[in-house]
């Protein structure tokens, strides 16, 4: 159930009577909504905030490395609704060394590049990703560098044929 304080927020109720049980906590601050959604109902509640509530826009989409906190991941979309110049965040929590989630490119096309992205530096997958390859690091990298167990001197080379 989400706070008396986070249901006022025109949005936060709205998508509470769409699928309450999507929403599994909510902050408010720094005059900023953020509402963390069950990670099997991304897609749906993207979708909802796009058609209902006007999130038209997709500024942004990341991931997070808590570990060696579990769930260790967090999937983060920064939401625009240009019409009522409103922003809103929301976080998913994803858990394993291979986490995976749905892919909100069918609903946010500009998800595109920020999924692959993410998944490059952190190894999240993004399930049914039109084209879920490497776009920061060459396509035979070993790891994700952005992972808090990545070593942090990076991988040693040897130079010697150099």
């Amino acid at each position: 159930m989400l706070p008396e304080k986070i249901l006022e927020r025109p949005v936060a109720a709205a998508l509470h009577a769409f699928d309450a049980a999507a929403l599994t906590g909510g902050t408010w601050y720094v005059d900023q909504l953020t509402l963390e959604v069950d990670a099997s109902r991304i897609v749906d509640v993207c979708r909802h905030l796009k058609q209902e509530q006007k999130f038209n826009r997709l500024s942004g989409l990341t991931g997070l490395d808590w570990y060696p906190m579990e769930p260790r991941f967090e999937v983060v979309y920064l939401l625009h609704s240009m019409e009522k110049n409103e922003r809103l965040r929301l976080k998913v929590k994803v858990s394993g060394e291979k986490p995976e989630i749905d892919s909100i490119c069918s609903v946010y096309t500009g998800a595109n590049w920020y999924e692959r992205e993410t998944f490059d530096l952190f190894g999240i997958v993004f399930r049914n990703h039109p084209n879920l390859t490497r776009i920061m690091m060459p396509e035979d990298w070993d790891g994700h560098p952005l992972r808090k167990d990545y070593p942090v001197h990076g991988h040693k080379y040897d130079y010697k044929d150099e």
